[in-house]
């Protein structure tokens, strides 16, 4: 199961990349696995506010159906179009080309309830 040690993680298995303001969200190596063969997501509109906890969408593999929750506060400012022909991205590179959303963050955008590397590790393990 791979950890990046530089992404901060929430509880229900969204990783988060923060740059510039912006937080990139995708589901960790751990959710993917669990999911199995990806074959649907449905990304959340552009421009749309979410508060962190909120569930954004759904991801869809062979085995279930899956929210989706936004780990922090903001405004959806992308999403991840690529997803629509290949769900499977999510699976082949969970923490690259497979990442969903990218959120405006907003003034407080609970950061402070997102786990590091390695407390999200001992959430699983």
């Amino acid at each position: 199961m791979d950890v990046p040690e530089d992404l901060r993680y929430s509880r229900e298995h969204e990783w988060v990349r923060i740059t510039d303001g912006v937080a990139t969200v995708g589901i960790t190596d751990f959710a993917q696995e669990s999911l199995g063969d990806v074959v649907y997501v449905g990304l959340p509109t552009v421009g749309t506010a979410v508060r962190a906890a909120d569930s954004v969408c759904e991801i869809e593999s062979t085995k279930s159906v899956s929210e989706i929750y936004a780990p922090v506060s903001g405004t959806v400012q992308a999403v991840n179009e690529r997803l629509v022909e290949s769900p499977e991205l999510v699976n082949r590179d969970p923490y690259g080309d497979g990442w969903i959303m990218q959120i405006a963050l907003a003034e407080d955008p609970g950061l402070d309830a997102l786990l590091d590397a390695a407390g999200y590790r001992a959430l699983v393990e």
